[in-house]
C-alpha cells in the first residue's frame, strides 16, 4: 500500500523544478514572467529551477543559464508530449526536487483564482505524499470513456506533484492519433465506435463550439466543425481527453488529485488534511467558489 501522508522530513527549503510549456513566444508571451512573478510574491522562500519546453524548437538544448534551460519540444500531443520530452531530458536529475511544477503558457485563461493558493504551506503539505495539486473541474453528470466512469479532473495547465508521481505514469500521454476516437468526418467527429460516450462527446463538442455545457461558462475560443476546422476541433478534443485520462490515470496509479483552494482552506482552519478525501468532498469543502456535486452521481 502506498503510503499518504502531509508530513515531511526537514531538509531546508523545498526544491521545486517548473517544467514551463510554451509553443513559440508570441502568444501569451508575458506568461513565464507572471508564472516568475508569482514565485517571487507567494513562494520567495523555494529554492527554484525552470525547465522551458518550446514546442515550436526542434529538440535539443536552445538555450542553458544559472537555473533555467530552455529545450525543443513534441507538439504532437501539445503540453502532454511536451512533458515527456522534458522527463526524458532531465534523466535521474528529476530526483534532485521535492516537486514538480508543470506550467503552461496558457495557465492564466479562464478561471485563476486558485492560483492564490499556491503557498509554502500548501506545497509543504503535498511535498511527501502521493498525490498531485492543482484545480479540479468537473462536469455536471459523468462520462465514460472506454471502461473508465469518471466525472472530475485537473486542469493541466498548473499541477505540482512529487517526481515520483510523475514518473510513474510513463508518459503524460494517453490519446495519440486519430483512430479510434474519431471518425475524420466533421459531420460526425467522433463516430460510432468512438470509445467516448455520447454524454462525454456533446460536452466536448458543445464547449469547443462556443456553447455552455450547463455551468455558466464558456470557451474564450469557438472553433468551427467543418472540412476545414476538422483537424483543430480533433487537436483540441485530443488534448481535452488527454487532460480528463491524465486523473483517471494519476488515481489508477495511487495518486490522489487534489483541489488547491480545498486544501489552502483545511490547513488554514488547523487541520491535518486528509489527502482520501473523496473528490466531490473537496469541492463542496472549499472556503471559496464551492460546488456541490451529488455523490450518488459522482466518479
Amino acid at each position: 500500500m502506498r503510503r499518504h501522508t502531509s508530513e515531511r522530513e526537514p531538509a531546508g527549503p523545498l526544491a521545486v523544478l517548473t517544467i514551463f510549456v510554451r509553443a513559440g513566444t508570441e502568444t501569451y508571451a508575458a506568461a513565464e514572467a507572471r508564472l516568475d512573478a508569482l514565485y517571487a510574491r507567494q513562494l520567495p522562500g523555494i529554492r527554484r529551477d525552470v525547465l522551458v519546453v518550446d514546442n515550436q524548437l526542434p529538440k535539443g538544448v536552445a538555450e542553458t543559464a544559472p537555473g533555467r534551460e530552455v529545450i525543443g519540444g513534441d507538439n504532437a500531443a501539445w503540453e502532454f508530449s511536451a512533458v515527456d520530452v522534458a522527463v526524458a531530458h532531465l534523466g535521474a536529475s528529476i530526483w534532485k526536487y521535492d516537486l514538480v511544477n508543470i506550467v503552461t503558457s496558457a495557465f492564466e485563461q479562464l478561471y485563476v483564482a486558485y492560483l492564490e493558493r499556491v503557498q509554502p504551506e500548501v506545497l509543504e503539505a503535498i511535498a511527501a505524499a502521493p498525490v498531485c495539486l492543482g484545480h479540479i473541474d468537473c462536469y455536471n453528470d459523468p462520462v465514460w470513456v472506454g471502461p473508465y466512469r469518471s466525472q472530475h479532473w485537473l486542469r493541466s495547465c498548473f499541477l505540482v506533484l512529487p517526481p515520483t508521481e510523475l514518473k510513474v505514469l510513463g508518459t503524460f500521454v494517453s490519446v495519440r492519433g486519430r483512430r479510434p476516437w474519431f471518425s475524420g468526418r466533421a459531420d460526425d467527429p467522433f463516430g460510432p465506435d468512438s470509445p467516448i460516450d455520447a454524454t462525454y462527446q456533446k460536452y466536448v463538442k458543445d464547449w469547443l463550439l462556443g456553447e455552455d455545457i450547463g455551468q455558466g461558462v464558456v470557451w474564450h475560443r469557438k472553433l468551427t466543425l467543418d472540412d476545414a476546422g476538422l483537424d483543430m476541433f480533433e487537436q483540441k478534443a485530443r488534448t481535452i481527453l488527454n487532460e480528463h485520462l491524465l486523473g483517471v490515470r494519476l488515481r489508477a496509479a495511487g495518486c490522489r488529485l487534489i483541489d488547491v483552494t480545498w486544501l489552502s482552506a483545511e490547513l488554514a482552519r488547523g487541520r491535518v488534511p486528509d489527502f482520501d478525501c473523496p473528490w466531490w468532498q473537496q469541492l463542496a469543502g472549499r472556503d471559496r467558489d464551492a460546488i456541490v456535486v451529488a455523490a450518488a452521481r459522482s466518479a
